[in-house]
């Protein structure tokens, strides 16, 4: 596992054995993220105009203030997607995909950078509206990172997250602000959230349905961000398509569950079937919402 030091910004190679307690950073990418090839390069022996373009890219300065706040924390490593995996091989793209939800399960404190949200608009929003309740934040529910299929993980597994807005000033952490989130936004218990309700106990059905309304950028994603959320793995790839990519999600997961709520799904009147599972998330979430579990 690599992750980056915090003081000197460099990233260090770990064995799974001697793994130092980390922080991790979740965030949607942009499109001047900082990659592996990138921090090798940075730090090379004739790399002093590779690292003035490198450090100016704004996906640098994420790292940076990912960095200070971590270090401020106590953590002297930070793990980011974006450049401690080399995605240029695909063997090491595909086995950190399997790993990615102990990675942030792992981490002593997740930091969710949300690019696109004030906290001055923030609290503005959610000022009480004189009923003794906070309103829903119209900036949180916009923010672009409700909307991906990867960050539906990195709000589960970790222990710990807490949530900075585009000027990396706190916003509040996941246990504060569960009831915002499990009102519209995700879907997700509240109790969930706060780890009061382990993630197990609910229905594979209604776990699925929380991805029913996100995207991601490759089509295969979408069944890849909810391995590690059903606790299975299997190889990625891409270029098999959405479609069947889901399909063998499933089939992994009918290996080691009996959870039948699977195959509560319902076909498009006017589509056949391909096999009795389900071929997108959003056809549970449909089952979910006029069937006996109710809104997940």
């Amino acid at each position: 596992m690599r992750l980056i030091n915090t003081t000197t910004l460099q990233v260090v190679e770990f064995l799974s054995i001697d793994i130092p307690p980390y922080a991790i950073l979740s965030h949607t990418w942009g499109s001047e993220e900082v990659t592996f090839r990138d921090m090798v390069l940075r730090t090379g022996d004739l790399a002093v105009e590779a690292s003035k373009r490198i450090e100016q890219k704004a996906g640098f300065i994420k790292i940076q203030r990912s960095c200070e706040i971590a270090k401020r924390d106590g953590f002297e490593y930070i793990w980011n997607d974006t450049c401690c995996i080399d995605k240029e091989s695909s063997a090491e793209l595909s086995e950190a995909i399997n790993s990615m939800y102990r990675h942030y399960g792992g981490s002593g404190v997740c930091y969710a950078y949300l690019v696109d949200v004030s906290r001055d608009v923030f609290l503005r929003e959610i000022q009480d509206d004189g009923s003794g309740h906070e309103t829903m934040s119209a900036s949180l529910w916009n923010s672009r990172w409700f909307t991906r299929g990867w960050t539906l993980q990195e709000l589960l597994a970790p222990s710990n997250i807490v949530f900075y807005d585009k000027d990396w000033l706190e916003i509040g952490t996941r246990t504060s602000l569960a009831e915002l989130l499990v009102s519209v936004i995700t879907r997700i218990p509240a109790p969930v959230l706060t780890g009061d309700q382990d993630l197990k106990s609910c229905s594979i059905a209604q776990r699925m349905s929380w991805a029913a309304e996100r995207r991601t950028t490759r089509a295969e994603d979408l069944a890849y961000c909810l391995m590690g959320i059903f606790g299975v793995g299997m190889p990625t790839l891409y270029g098999e398509g959405a479609i069947r990519a889901f399909i063998r999600l499933q089939e992994e997961i009918i290996k080691y569950n009996d959870d039948g709520t699977i195959f509560a799904w319902r076909a498009s009147s006017n589509t056949t079937p391909l096999s009795h599972f389900t071929s997108s998330p959003k056809a549970l979430l449909e089952i979910l919402w006029i069937g006996s579990w109710g809104w997940p």
